[in-house]
């Protein structure tokens, strides 16, 4: 099974289009991946459906959105809150 870090990474390169490698978990969505909060908006549509089972739907509220300013703060997110990684 794949890790939260590996299954953002496949989403971010694809959201984003940005490197594998530059998608680390201290890399800022807006400085260091160049995300606006539209790209931002779209990642997270996109990593709610990745990480939605049928038995659990994940919704990241815009007030915990704002908190998300670099990799590991989703990595923590999804961690501590939705999922056992």
């Amino acid at each position: 099974m794949s890790t939260i870090l590996e299954r953002l990474t496949k989403i971010i390169v694809e959201q984003l289009g940005v490197d594998e490698e530059s998608v680390v978990p201290s890399a800022s969505f807006a400085y260091d991946l160049n995300a606006d909060s539209s790209d931002l908006a779209e990642l997270i549509t996109a990593i709610e459906e990745e990480f939605s089972t049928p038995k659990r739907k994940v919704q990241i509220p815009d007030e915990d959105t704002e908190r998300i300013t670099v990799v590991q703060d989703l990595i923590d997110y999804l961690g501590d809150f939705v999922l056992e990684d």
